[in-house]
Order: C-alpha cells, then sequence, then structure tokens
C-alpha cells in the first residue's frame, strides 16, 4: 500500500512540481488511512466505497482532519484510474464534511504597532527581525514566499515585490514607503554583517550565512509577539492583519484578493465577516444602550 502512495507522490511531483510541505501532507494522511484499510485487511485496490468512508470519516477526528484524508484519497484514485490500476473509483461519491468557519484572530493595529517597535534596531539580527516583520505586515505575504524571497525579486524604489505564490502564479505586491524603509537600512546595515562576506540569494538570512528558515521566521514572529503582549501570533497571523486592517480602512475585496494571491474570491470574504465582527464589537462598546 506504501509502494502505490511513493508512486503517486513521485507522480504529483513530476507532473504538477508541487511542494514538498505538500507531498508530506498527502504522505501523512494517506498513510493514515492505509494502516486502517490494513486492520481490515483491505488495501487500496480492492476496498470499497463503504469501508473507504469508514477510514477516513473517523468521529473522534475534526471535520478538517477528514476533508483533508479524503482529498488525498481523491488523488489517489483518480490517478489509478488514469493509469488504469483499478476501474471503479470507491471516493466519486464520497463528499468533504462540511468546515466549521472559524475567523482569524482579531489582531488591532496598536498591538501590530507594539510588535513592530519591539525589535532592537541597533543590531544586525534586531534589524534583519524589524525588516521582516515590516514586510510580512505591509505586503501579507506567506511565511514561505518572505523567506524565499530573492534580493532579486524586490525593486526598493518603486516599491514592489514579485513574488510566486501557491499554484506557482506570480504576483507584483507593492510594499509602502515603512516597510521599503526598513528593507534598505537592514540590506545597508545588517545583512552583510550577518553573511560575512558570503554571497547569498534570498533576502533575508541567517548568522549561518544562508536564508532564514520557515521555522526561524515563525520562531521571530513569536518572539516578538510575546515581547508586545499578543498571545499566539504566527507569520500567517500578520497575513490576516494585513488583510483585515485593509478590508477596515475600506480597501476593495477583490484588491485585497489580488494582493493575497487568492484564488477565489470566496476565500477572502473571511475578512469581511472579521470586520463585521470588530464592528460589533465596538458598537457593543460604545453604544449606550448596547
Amino acid at each position: 500500500m506504501n509502494d502505490l502512495i511513493e508512486r503517486l507522490l513521485e507522480h504529483l511531483w513530476l507532473s504538477q512540481r508541487l511542494s514538498q510541505n505538500t507531498l508530506q501532507s498527502y504522505r501523512r494522511d494517506l498513510e493514515k488511512v492505509a494502516a486502517r484499510l490494513h486492520e481490515k485487511c483491505l488495501d487500496w485496490l480492492n476496498v470499497q466505497s463503504v469501508d473507504l468512508a469508514d477510514a477516513v470519516y473517523v468521529p473522534s477526528e475534526k471535520n478538517s482532519s477528514q476533508a483533508r484524508a479524503l482529498s488525498a484519497c481523491k488523488r489517489l484514485y483518480g490517478w489509478l484510474e488514469e493509469t488504469g490500476q483499478r476501474v471503479e473509483n470507491p471516493t466519486r461519491f464520497l463528499t468533504a464534511p462540511k468546515k466549521a468557519q472559524t475567523l482569524p484572530k482579531l489582531i488591532t493595529e496598536q498591538q501590530i504597532d507594539a510588535l513592530l517597535a519591539a525589535p532592537n534596531t541597533e543590531t544586525p539580527h534586531g534589524l534583519r527581525d524589524k525588516a521582516l516583520l515590516e514586510l510580512i505586515y505591509a505586503t501579507g505575504l506567506r511565511v514561505t514566499e518572505a523567506v524565499k524571497l530573492k534580493l532579486t525579486e524586490i525593486d526598493l524604489q518603486k516599491g514592489l515585490i514579485r513574488t510566486v505564490g501557491k499554484g506557482n502564479k506570480q504576483r507584483l505586491v507593492p510594499m509602502g514607503e515603512e516597510a521599503a524603509y526598513w528593507v534598505m537600512r537592514y540590506c545597508a546595515e545588517a545583512r552583510g554583517a550577518l553573511l560575512k562576506n558570503r554571497q547569498c540569494d534570498e533576502m533575508f538570512v541567517s548568522q549561518k550565512r544562508v536564508g532564514i528558515s520557515r521555522q526561524l521566521a515563525w520562531l521571530i514572529v513569536k518572539e516578538y509577539a510575546a515581547a508586545a503582549g499578543i498571545r499566539d501570533l504566527s507569520p500567517h497571523g500578520l497575513r490576516h492583519a494585513f488583510a483585515t486592517h485593509l478590508v477596515n480602512h475600506g480597501a476593495d475585496l477583490r484588491v485585497v484578493q489580488t494582493l493575497l494571491g487568492h484564488a477565489d474570491i470566496s476565500t477572502t470574504q473571511i475578512y469581511t465577516h472579521v470586520a463585521n465582527q470588530r464592528l460589533k464589537s465596538v458598537v457593543a462598546q460604545h453604544h449606550p444602550r448596547s
């Protein structure tokens, strides 16, 4: 069963160039379902829809986990059909459970101000961290997009970033004067000191003289969020704050969709709910008859 999983992942990598993170996610979900099928002496090629459903829809798991496992199984059986390894697709009539909509945590502009003021810009690391935080909040880049950002992909004079998001889709994102100023200062005063004259294509680098990792970016955000008194803030939370604050200040939802690189406007619409939630809290706090 695991051999089929590995062959599928190789096919997906060769044909669609999916990221290693996505492939690992598929592997974990498929191996989990395979283990459940194995307990019933079943495998991918002989399982029927009802038994596969039992292996996917496990009540103790969240709806999101079940939906992810089903998505991975649909990938597998689509490939098995295409390659003639199985005629009947047991996932054809299986549908993903509805996910409860979870709104992004509300981060106020005052909290963001405290976060961005936390790094000590008198040190190379602090200046790098300041530039990174300013950039993510100013552009809404995904953490992977931020850490993979190349020197050649940023135009400080025009204040533009060229990035490649999900599905290998390129987009241009404006970064604003404040973020451009701190990135410029970081490049002039700190980047060379961290690299110790070594060459590196990535914009944000570590003392190991290579580009920073997603894990380090996550730790940077966590460290300064704690210093600013903000609980449970991640790099993705900064992306949420970017979009929420734009909507709060009247930005058109289609513009926000383009800036975030969302393929579907329905993904972006969550920020209108966040904005409405904020309006309700303001009314509740300040209206005399609330």
